[in-house]
């Protein structure tokens, strides 16, 4: 009898041994699985960005026709700024992937010469920008545009220089140099809406360029 009960504790504790070396071998094996992948992001919205450059001048110059979608802006600065002209210096329309940063550089016309002596003396302009699509605390979605970034190079006149030769009359040359100026901020936007980014002076002649960026989910 005693016999027996010898053999059932036995066999009891060869179980309950087993069972102990067996659950952390299961915790390990289940351990060492591979963890899921993390899912990729699949938002791949396009934002349709547009940058204006408005040229406020005090120079007697033609006005060339407004974009509809500008004329509040225009109104704004001829309440706020004392130029007798604005005119739309250039368009630019780029796309960009949400949450990506677009950089662009460009050659352009001269914002400051007259037609006269402008030929030969482009400005060197660059635009970038980190876009995203954002919700304030209000729930309201936005267009955000960090560190928004706009730079150019203008010539600008600073006298006049005479060639002359003995079979030729003296002939008369613009003496050119150029000014960097640009603005960094940080801004954002209703989608389609376009807002100033800020306001460059040209230099002596006190003309200006005025940044104005838009920008909207692209329909393709």
């Amino acid at each position: 009898m005693i016999s027996i009960r010898i053999r059932v504790v036995v066999c009891l504790a060869v179980l309950c041994a087993a069972a102990m070396f067996m659950v952390p071998a299961a915790v390990c094996q289940e351990s060492t699985q591979p963890a899921r992948a993390t899912r990729p992001s699949t938002d791949v919205t396009n934002f349709d960005t547009h940058l204006y450059l408005i040229l406020g001048t005090n120079r007697e110059m033609p006005e060339g026709k407004t974009p509809p979608i500008l004329e509040p802006i225009v109104k704004t600065l001829r309440e706020s700024m004392a130029f007798k002209h604005y005119s739309l210096a250039g368009t630019f329309l780029n796309r960009v992937t949400n949450n990506e940063r677009l950089a662009v550089s460009w050659v352009g016309g001269p914002f400051l010469l007259p037609v006269s002596t402008s030929i030969g003396h482009p400005s060197f302009n660059h635009f970038g920008a980190v876009v995203r699509w954002i919700k304030d605390e209000r729930g309201n979605e936005l267009v955000r545009m960090t560190d928004f970034r706009f730079g150019s190079k203008v010539p600008i006149v600073t006298a006049q220089s005479s060639i002359t030769n003995a079979s030729t009359s003296s002939t008369t040359f613009p003496v050119v140099n150029y000014e960097s100026v640009g603005l960094i901020t940080d801004i954002s936007m209703r989608e389609g809406s376009p807002v100033i980014a800020g306001t460059l002076n040209l230099g002596p002649s006190g003309d200006a360029i005025v940044v104005v960026i838009s920008a909207k989910r692209s329909g393709n």
